[in-house]
């Protein structure tokens, strides 16, 4: 395959991304969560930090986009927007942090966020209490800062939703739209600031396949009523990934 759309991978390595591309397409399409936190460890492994950043935001801005229609139905429009208004805010605070940092000290804290995340849901460490507009606005802030540092919008957001009196097809609804829009966030911010490489663009366009048909089969399996086990089937995929990405398994 052409050097431009591998960006100098091996055969192994483009099938490993693929394979972290599809399995956190399915987890996204019928858990709404997790795909940061599972094809993130996988792909810091095998990418520098802005590479690997850049092609989870190429595929997590394209594909998702079928959920779209159903995200404005069941969702809350509204909320999404104050939440990508902060996050807008710290998004190049991040960036600026993760320009600074050694690709090690990057794959520690992508593996780290998603343990720390997953051990959260499931000690049930979640806010309770009413989503004000200034909870709204602190998610989004600290969204948007992970975002930029790590390629981890999501973490703060979930952790709001997860325990919201919300019927699930709206916490799911919200996650996706607000997901969605920060991975355009966090594309400008890299382009404005020259971080954004035409190679890591065109391998993140090679893997809207993969994470789109992901996208399609988590979907399609989704049941309103099996929500216990869409959240155990997500929270495994995430812990082993997480621990495959620390940077401690040397060859």
């Amino acid at each position: 395959m052409n050097a431009f759309w591998t960006a100098g991978l091996s055969a192994s390595e483009l099938t490993i991304l693929a394979c972290g591309a599809l399995i956190s397409g399915m987890v996204r399409g019928f858990a709404g969560f997790g795909t940061a936190m599972i094809y993130l460890p996988i792909a810091a492994q095998i990418l520098p930090p802005f590479a690997a950043v850049t092609t989870l935001v190429v595929k997590g801005i394209v594909a998702p986009l079928i959920h779209v229609p159903r995200a404005l139905r069941d969702g809350q429009p509204g909320d999404v927007i104050r939440l990508v208004l902060s996050a807008a805010v710290f998004v190049p605070v991040g960036v600026w942090v993760l320009s600074a940092v050694h690709a090690d000290v990057f794959r520690w804290g992508v593996s780290l966020i998603a343990l720390g995340m997953l051990a959260a849901l499931i000690l049930g460490i979640r806010y309770r209490g009413v989503i004000t507009n200034r909870i709204l606005f602190g998610a989004g802030a600290t969204g948007g800062f992970l975002a930029g540092s790590a390629g981890l919008p999501g973490p703060p957001v979930i952790m709001l939703y997860m325990a919201s009196v919300l019927p699930s097809q709206a916490i799911r609804a919200n996650i996706t739209l607000y997901l969605i829009m920060a991975d355009g966030l966090i594309i400008a911010v890299l382009w404005w600031n020259g971080y954004l490489a035409v190679s890591a663009v065109a391998l993140g366009g090679l893997m809207i396949a993969p994470y789109f048909l992901g996208n399609w089969l988590g979907a399609s399996m989704f049941r309103p009523g099996h929500e216990t086990l869409y959240r155990r089937v997500a929270y495994a995929i995430i812990a082993v990934s997480a621990v495959m990405g620390l940077p401690i398994w040397r060859d």
